[in-house]
Order: structure tokens, then sequence, then C-alpha cells
């Protein structure tokens, strides 16, 4: 998923719209663990579990077939 960092007030970040949210479960409040990696690499990791693997894959699948056309013309 391709992102852009924007400005937010006087400090930048990257904006979590419905889709992520969605994919993530994660929502406003929640708390995240940043690690960055040599080269620059960032991973965001939940600081407890929100979404199980089978309910992540759920979300991704509806998803898709909410936004399909979409998808097929962005392909």
């Amino acid at each position: 998923m391709l992102k852009t960092i924007g400005k937010v007030g006087n400090s930048q970040g990257l904006i979590f719209d419905a889709a992520l949210r969605e994919l993530t479960g994660l929502k406003a409040g929640d708390q995240v663990n940043i690690t960055v990696h040599d080269g620059g690499s960032i991973v965001i990791t939940p600081m407890a579990p929100t979404v199980e693997a089978t309910e992540a894959g759920d979300r991704a699948r509806r998803l898709i077939e909410r936004n399909n056309e979409v998808f097929r013309r962005l392909a």
C-alpha cells in the first residue's frame, strides 16, 4: 500500500484511512511500537494484538469486494 507523508499541524504524519484502519483494526488512541531498521525501513506494531490472522483475512476480502471496481481500474 503506497502512502504519502502529509502535514498534520506543525508535524508530518501518515493518515490511516478507512481501508488501512479496517485491515489493521487500529483506531485513534491505540498504542503502537515504532521500530526503525537499518536502511530506514519502519515497522509499526500494535502494543496488543487487535486482529487475529483470520479476522484480518476476512477484513481484507470484504475491502476487496467493496472496492473491486476501483482496484480493477487501478491495475
